[in-house]
């Protein structure tokens, strides 16, 4: 399974990436970094990024302003308090305050920023872990203790389109339901709770599907009403099918936004909402966390995510009327809404 999701994640990045040059073939080339750690694991981080202009140079007119979509693939030594949080879900695991367990874990991560207000951020992920037995000294591997898969995609707009909401969720829950027709809203639930800012009393985006854990020993710790994939093979043909259709659930919307005209107003309420997302990765993001904590520390692959430019105002006025178009968006993120469900 690790060289099977390895071969996956890897094929899925340079396709993402492709569908993204090819939607703006003037723009620079993404900068696809390969890295090896011999003691720790490998990857290719894939970045979008445009300097600055001069003072008397343009601003660059490209449709991405900023895109991290990186694969890494890593094993190393998880301490004792890192254990101890992810025993809760995993009894299979041993722990006491002493042991340190192997792990290896392989996982692709997006997000991409878009120059144009009208046109959505998106964060999407999917990843497969394990842990093994402690092993004594020379030998390379110990039995595997513990695995998992898990994903997400969700979309953070800075103007509200209720077609693209429905478009995107339609796209996720017709992938769930050919899974189970039960996936797709324990999975939009569980998004619109993870990716929430208790602070701002909001969640990051419109949401999209979220799950973790994903394992047969998770599946009956479950509610019996929720239906899940039962084998490792099950739930890895089900996080294929997620990864799969993340073309065709953004990029309609992205062709649809990117070259609607905006305005410095519009502009200044995207920079706040990117804010919204920077506190939310670096006070509340677990996969953050847990990468700063757990060794390799590649920082700025980490990272990767935030944005380049953002905003913060002290008590700004910006979404506060609900007639507006930015309090139309603060209204969804108050208050999640079922997005399949406004066909009906």
């Amino acid at each position: 399974m690790r060289q099977r999701f390895e071969e996956y994640i890897f094929g899925l990045q340079e396709e993402i990436i492709t569908s993204f040059e090819r939607l703006d073939p003037n723009a620079p080339s993404f900068k696809r970094d390969s890295w090896v750690q011999p003691q720790s694991g490998k990857g290719i981080s894939g970045i979008f990024s445009v300097p600055p202009p001069g003072d008397a140079s343009p601003a660059p007119q490209t449709v991405l302003e900023k895109a991290g979509i990186n694969v890494s693939v890593v094993h190393g030594i998880l301490p004792p308090h890192i254990i101890k949080e992810i025993h809760e879900d995993h009894p299979s695991i041993p722990y006491d305050a002493r042991t340190s367990l192997p792990f290896f874990s392989a996982a692709i991560d997006l997000v991409v920023h878009l120059r144009n207000p009208h046109a959505p951020t998106v964060h999407a992920g999917y990843n497969y872990f394990e842990i093994m037995e402690k092993v004594a000294e020379g030998e390379e591997t110990g039995k595997v203790v513990a695995w998992w898969f898990g994903g997400a995609s969700a979309l953070t707009p800075s103007y509200l389109y209720e077609e693209d909401a429905r478009h995107f969720h339609t796209t996720l829950q017709n992938v769930c339901n050919q899974h189970g027709t039960k996936l797709y809203p324990a999975f939009k639930k569980w998004c619109d709770e993870y990716f929430y800012i208790p602070h701002r009393q909001e969640t990051r985006g419109i949401g999209g599907v979220f799950c973790d854990n994903l394992s047969t020993e998770k599946h009956a710790r479950l509610s019996d009403d929720v239906e899940r994939p039962r084998s490792k093979e099950d739930i890895f043909g089900f996080i294929q099918a997620l990864g799969n259709s993340f073309i065709s659930s953004y990029m309609p919307i992205l062709e649809r936004r990117m070259s609607m005209p905006s305005t410095n107003q519009q502009r200044r309420w995207q920079l706040l909402r990117r804010g919204r997302s920077v506190e939310f990765a670096l006070l509340y993001d677990k996969g953050i966390k847990f990468g700063l904590m757990a060794p390799p520390e590649r920082i700025d692959g980490m990272l990767m995510g935030l944005p380049e430019t953002a905003r913060w105002e002290y008590m700004t006025d910006m979404g506060s009327d609900p007639e507006s178009e930015e309090g139309r968006l603060v209204a969804a993120l108050k208050q999640p809404v079922d997005w399949v469900g406004l066909d009906k």
